[in-house]
């Protein structure tokens, strides 16, 4: 994407004044979460509209009614009085403009009254998707803070690397294993596997060969809510390989060899 030349397109002041579509307004919310960019300048445009509307609200509308009414000499125990003379047509034009003149006066000032309200509202609507932005630029920020930590992690010459081969029931699957012995800790990168059914959870196993033996490290839960698939679990055990079945929620006592996703050997090097 051409962030420079999306920016200038005009999208983003639409956006942000509510023209366009559901589809489109979140089209923009995807570009603006993936690009930076995008999300910095929807900021700017929000607080150039609100300082604009803040100088443009009048400030004491509450008075207007007061002193438009003090000004015009009417007072709450005005009556009419009638003249025993017949009225010119002079004094009858003046009456009459008169007259209109305050009604016209009324309805403007009702008029910028309920222009005031709805830029009042609109400041509030954009304070708040302001807030909103902000708590999502906050989760931007957090997540990918924790990106680097990982990657900083896998990185590690230290690691012991292990590759899970797709075994038959999901030849194309494939996943990453990165131990750390020092920490008993290994990170799971589970983006070749295909979304579990509802119901069922990935469920990792540490083995041993001779004689084969499986232990649970533990079952993925939060797979469709982990965006880059990569997961921490503990692993006390002297391994020698790694599995992953599919089973119900809730994990297995021992693995559905049916079901096995993934199976890689550590290395002896």
């Amino acid at each position: 994407m051409d962030i420079k030349t999306y920016i200038k397109s005009g999208i983003l002041e639409l956006y942000v004044a509510g023209a366009l579509s559901d589809k489109e307004n979140r089209e923009i919310y995807d570009a603006m979460l993936k690009y930076p960019e995008l999300l910095e300048e929807v900021l700017n445009i929000e607080a150039a509209v609100v300082k604009l509307t803040a100088h443009a609200a009048p400030s004491n509308s509450k008075h207007i009614f007061t002193s438009v009414k003090k000004a015009l000499s009417f007072t709450d125990n005005d009556t009419k009085v009638t003249s025993l003379l017949p009225p010119t047509r002079k004094t009858i034009w003046f009456n009459y403009t008169g007259w209109a003149a305050a009604v016209l006066l009324a309805v403007g000032l009702l008029w910028t009254l309920n222009k005031n309200e709805a830029l009042n509202t609109k400041v509030s609507t954009i304070t708040t998707d302001k807030e909103f932005l902000e708590i999502q630029v906050k989760d931007i920020n957090s997540d990918l803070a924790d990106t680097k930590k990982l990657l900083n992690v896998i990185r590690d010459q230290n690691l012991i690397n292990i590759t899970l081969n797709g075994q038959d029931v999901y030849p194309e699957g494939y996943a990453k294993v990165y131990w750390d012995k020092s920490s008993e800790t290994v990170y799971l990168d589970l983006a070749g596997l295909p979304k579990p059914p509802e119901g069922k959870v990935y469920q990792i196993w540490s083995l041993t060969l001779n004689p084969l033996s499986p232990t649970s490290l533990g079952t993925i839960d939060d797979f469709n809510d982990n965006a880059n698939k990569i997961f921490e679990l503990q692993n006390n055990n002297a391994s020698q390989a790694f599995g992953i079945t599919l089973e119900p929620a809730g994990g297995s006592e021992s693995p559905t060899m049916e079901q096995l996703y993934t199976l890689g050997v550590v290395s002896d090097s």
